[in-house]
């Protein structure tokens, strides 16, 4: 059984070995949710990009290796739909899609802000499905991510959420655009959306705190 700092590792060495799978399939032509979703065999692509990790960060290669016994059962959980499908992934707190263009500072940017949609735990997967393809398409946020199956701490209730992201809270024309793309995906209840500034302030919501900038 890990120890708490091999356990710690391991989730660093999983995190850094998904970023570069994706960035290496995508390299190739692939997208690993539609290897998955479509049960596309890649495991001689998913062989070699791991070769290539375990020579660039032999020590975290090793640290996942000493959590999965052996390449293929990564490769076993991918299959299943680790990274993919936010209930049947635990590895991770979120899987994240960005939109085409993609730049890291618009999502972190004080000028940026999210929507947040709380799901049930048997309504996340396919609303996940939705927007991460829309984002895929572009006709949604700049960014989404959506948390899983992976016990967080931080969580407030058992419900899931995903964020979409928006370039500028400023822009409320936009802001309402992506609004009513959500509705078109489905998303019918009321949400509420939250500027960065707020989130890097710490400000949660509680009784009578309004953090939200619009409800809709």
């Amino acid at each position: 059984m890990e120890n708490a700092e091999e356990h710690a590792l391991g989730d660093v060495a999983y995190g850094l070995f998904e970023i570069l799978l994706n960035k290496e399939l995508q390299a190739r032509g692939h997208v690993l949710f539609e290897l998955v979703e479509k049960e596309i065999d890649f495991l001689q692509d998913f062989t070699e990009i791991f070769a290539l990790f375990h020579e660039d960060y032999p020590q975290l290669a090793e640290a996942l290796l000493q959590r999965f016994t052996h390449p293929e059962g990564i490769y076993a959980q991918l299959r299943q739909g680790e990274g993919v499908t936010p209930t049947r992934t635990t590895q991770m707190y979120w899987i994240i899609q960005d939109g085409p263009g993609y730049r890291p500072e618009e999502v972190d940017n004080e000028k940026g802000g999210k929507w947040l949609i709380f799901l049930d735990e048997d309504e996340v997967d396919a609303m996940w499905q939705r927007i991460r393809d829309a984002t895929c398409r572009g006709t949604l946020g700049i960014s989404a991510k959506v948390s899983t199956a992976k016990p967080n701490p931080d969580s407030r209730d058992t419900r899931k959420v995903i964020y979409v992201y928006t370039e500028n809270w400023e822009d409320e024309v936009d802001v309402m655009r992506v609004r009513r793309q959500l509705a078109d995906l489905g998303v019918e209840q009321r949400i509420g959306y939250k500027r960065n500034i707020e989130t890097y302030l710490g400000e949660y919501s509680e009784k009578g705190k309004k953090v939200t900038f619009y409800s809709a």
